[in-house]
């Protein structure tokens, strides 16, 4: 920019540091920019309501019973033991903890975790790799424990992942568990899913710095920080209703439809 400011006339000399300036001190900073995802699933608008309504202790207009639970549940993936070639120095005073730039791998977990959403209880295990499998012994694990195993109904909310997707994972997991009710949520919808609150928790809290002296050491500080965070956690406080997602795809259709004018109009 200061080479084209230069260039155009505009100055006839200007810093690389003064545009910088310049450019802090405005409202267009070029720099930034934000991400986002148009929702593609032509059911986006029923699938979200779905568990929104189950948040707010709903299901099909009629309020979930005390014996009607709802758990949120997604896979962390790859997350790996970085032995540092030299240990960490604790904090001291007036310094922060210092950690080593390069280190060995010591293996990898994928974190399986299932949250009540209602009673911010949290159950989580640590498998070599996702899949069918280890799903389904996460959903085990849950579903012969207390109130669960003689609830009326547990509704499992969870994405589109390979591990417990389509019509062949519904039947599975029902037949299984005749109590479990599945409910999976639009594609690239993974905010609606509370676990990966949870998660985000867990990254900052238990896996920052990463360094550890093996695998076995990453699944001892994620079952320990489990009990943990139950210890002290209430559970999320969910703001985000249906009436909010009725609001925002009525903005988005109202949006589309004046692109769509623009388009006609050129």
């Amino acid at each position: 920019m200061a080479r084209y400011a230069q260039q155009s006339g505009l100055v006839a000399r200007i810093s690389d540091s003064t545009v910088w300036r310049w450019l802090h001190e405005d409202a267009i900073r070029p720099w930034q920019h934000r991400c986002w995802i148009f929702p593609r699933d032509p059911h986006f608008q029923v699938k979200a309501g779905r568990i929104l309504d189950l948040y707010a202790r709903c299901w099909q207009s009629k309020p979930l019973r005390e014996d009607e639970f709802v758990v949120s549940t997604d896979e962390k993936t790859s997350i790996q033991a970085r032995v540092r070639v030299h240990p960490s120095l604790p904090t001291r005073p007036g310094k922060m903890m210092r950690v080593e730039h390069e280190y060995a791998r010591g293996g990898a977990w994928a974190y399986l975790a299932a949250l009540d959403v209602h009673r911010a209880k949290i159950f989580g295990r640590c498998e070599a790799t996702t899949g069918i499998a280890p799903f389904e012994r996460l959903v085990e694990q849950v579903m012969r424990q207390s109130p669960y195993k003689d609830a009326r109904r547990v509704f499992w909310v969870m994405d589109n992942g390979s591990s417990h997707r389509g019509d062949a994972s519904v039947q599975r997991l029902t037949q299984a568990h005749p109590r479990l009710v599945p409910v999976h949520g639009p594609v690239h919808a993974s905010w609606l899913n509370q676990i990966e609150i949870y998660f985000s928790i867990v990254q900052r809290k238990a896996l920052t710095p990463n360094d550890f002296t093996c695998r076995a050491a990453v699944a001892e500080r994620l079952e320990n920080f489990e009990r943990y965070f139950e210890t002290i956690a209430q559970p999320f406080e969910w703001k985000f209703t249906r009436a909010d997602l009725n609001a925002l795809i009525a903005r988005m259709r109202s949006r589309y439809a004046e692109t769509q004018h623009l388009k006609l109009a050129a």
